[in-house]
């Protein structure tokens, strides 16, 4: 299952967030994290991502600092 290599890497980075596949065959997202780990999600996100994921392209949107954490873990929503 592809998901899972991401929630891995969070969780080594550790960030915290969720991961969700698409209807369309793209995957929507949210990482919450210290900027230096949350740029580092972003750079594994668009070059490497899971084994048999091809990536097009990333689009990361509605980035903004936050004074807390909405999340206390890394997971898949299905």
């Amino acid at each position: 299952f592809p998901n899972q290599y991401t929630e891995q890497e969070a969780k080594k980075l550790g960030v915290v967030g969720w991961v969700k596949n698409t209807s369309q065959g793209t995957v929507t997202g949210q990482v919450q994290g210290p900027e230096e780990k949350v740029n580092e999600m972003k750079s594994w996100l668009s070059r490497v991502g899971s084994p048999s994921s091809r990536i097009d392209k990333t689009n990361f949107s509605n980035e903004k600092e936050i004074s807390k954490l909405d999340f206390s873990d890394f997971n898949t929503r299905y």
